[in-house]
């Protein structure tokens, strides 16, 4: 099968999510329609989702990363509910005296908060949110730092983060689509230069931290005139009833990034005896999974000592873990959704109706359309998994390097969850620094529309030199 009908869930699934605010409605009647198209019957289109979700879920890979999540995210609560995150804001906002000391700060801080984008907001955005009362900072402009130095690093990363497993799983699942036989971590890491809007976007951040905006860009209010508050309560993660232990965000941290990085390496070298070639070779979801298992050990270990009951500690990990049902629930749509729409024949269609646009504009025009989409759905994950089986099969059929079109669905990405106002990290930002959300995602977007002008002029040269 292959019509104009692969594109129907495409085209439902985005009004949805935008009107919704939820892109997992959207996915969830997208994944429906795509299999009652595929199998029209009473109970067939049902069955056939059923099937799409279970065959994909199965997959020992994607388990890993599902695994992976779930105990990271359990780690995170117990961190917080310890006073780890507490701690950490505490001993930092004690520290910074001045402007230039708090924006150091925040760049500091990616150190040690880069392995998610929402763990970065609530350790750094609470001690950016209390430096208020000590001196005259926009909260829009510390607030976008913060997220500017936040997603568009993370997403480049190719070890110990939130992100790596999704991302490697999304360019497997589409090569396998396109039956086309490479290494899916490896081609993550030669995508890296192309996701051009992220590297821009470091670079501007670079530029709005320490030289100011651009005065083309608009003028911000200099003075914050909001009566001064407190620190505690800011956010959850800073409430008075916490205890205040900065160790305790710093051991599991650090455990888990030694870890992950170390036996990833001795996987890969155990593979190939080679230094340089042992994280190309890596069972790299696997090693993850393994370093934040230990990691979690630790954790248990390090609360136990400081005399925290194991019935709240395990109170604390699962309560974590469950907080990340919707994504998992996402993965399980976006992949189902993708071997549907396979089936459907996406790929020869998109690429049928792409053959009047020359090659060398296909990739800045994808980058357009894609960032443009991303932005309404408004979740990273979400529009890399729509996106990423497009971007292969476009790569696989016009000749387009592959490498290239893989960094141009990961920077759409970017672009979305940096820039919607229905962005997790939009949404979490303005609530703790106060900001009313529309006109927070608006500034973000103004700020961001410069990083995409430049990518979209990189992408159209680079064509002539890939």
């Amino acid at each position: 099968m292959s019509d104009w009908t692969s594109i129907i869930p495409f085209i439902i699934i985005i009004p949805i999510a935008f009107y919704t605010k939820q892109v997992l409605a959207g996915l969830f009647i997208g994944l429906l329609v795509a299999s009652y198209i595929v199998n029209p019957s009473i109970l067939g289109g049902m069955e056939t989702a059923v099937d799409y979700i279970i065959t994909n879920m199965a997959k020992e890979n994607k388990l890993l990363v599902i695994g992976f999540l779930y105990v990271f995210t359990g780690i995170v609560n117990m961190i917080k509910m310890t006073g780890g995150i507490k701690g950490f804001i505490e001993l930092s906002s004690n520290k910074i005296k001045n402007e230039k000391q708090a924006i150091f700060l925040v760049w500091v801080t990616v150190i040690g908060t880069f392995t998610s984008p929402n763990l970065r907001i609530v350790t750094v955005a609470p001690i950016m949110k209390a430096l208020q009362k000590k001196m005259n900072i926009s909260k829009e402009r510390i607030s976008f730092v913060i997220e500017a130095t936040g997603l568009p690093i993370i997403a480049l990363i190719p070890v110990a983060t939130a992100f790596i497993g999704f991302m490697t799983s999304t360019i497997e699942m589409s090569l396998n689509n396109t039956d086309t036989g490479s290494d899916p971590y490896l081609l993550f890491i030669k995508s890296i230069p192309y996701n051009i809007f992220a590297l821009v976007m470091i670079v501007l951040a670079i530029t709005f931290s320490f030289v100011k905006h651009p005065n083309f860009l608009g003028n911000e209010k200099k003075k914050n005139k909001e009566k001064k508050r407190i620190w505690e309560d800011s956010h959850s993660v800073a409430s008075k009833e916490l205890d205040s232990r900065p160790v305790n965000i710093f051991i599991p941290i650090i455990t888990a990034l030694i870890l992950t990085i170390g036996l990833s390496w001795w996987d890969g070298y155990k593979k190939t005896g080679s230094m340089l070639d042992a994280f190309i070779k890596a069972d790299v979801s696997k090693a993850m999974f393994i370093a934040i298992l230990l990691s979690l050990l630790v954790t248990f270990v390090l609360l136990l000592i400081e005399k925290y009951p194991l019935k709240k500690l395990f109170n604390y990990f699962f309560e974590g873990g469950n907080k990340l049902m919707p994504a998992i629930f996402l993965f399980a749509l976006v992949w189902g959704l993708s071997s549907a729409t396979e089936d459907l024949g996406l790929s020869n269609f998109v690429t049928a109706a792409l053959d009047w646009i020359p090659t060398n504009f296909i990739p800045p025009v994808i980058f357009i359309l894609g960032s443009i989409m991303a932005y309404f759905v408004g979740s990273t994950w979400g529009s890399w998994g729509l996106l990423m089986p497009i971007g292969v099969s476009l790569a696989a059929t016009s000749g387009i390097y592959l490498p290239l079109m893989i960094g141009i669905v990961f920077a759409c990405g970017v672009f979305g969850g940096l820039t919607s106002p229905l962005s997790g990290t939009t949404v979490t930002m303005s609530k703790i620094m106060d900001m009313e959300i529309l006109a927070y995602s608006r500034y973000k977007l103004k700020h961001s529309l410069t990083g995409f002008i430049i990518a979209v002029i990189l992408y159209g040269v680079i064509t002539f030199v890939v």
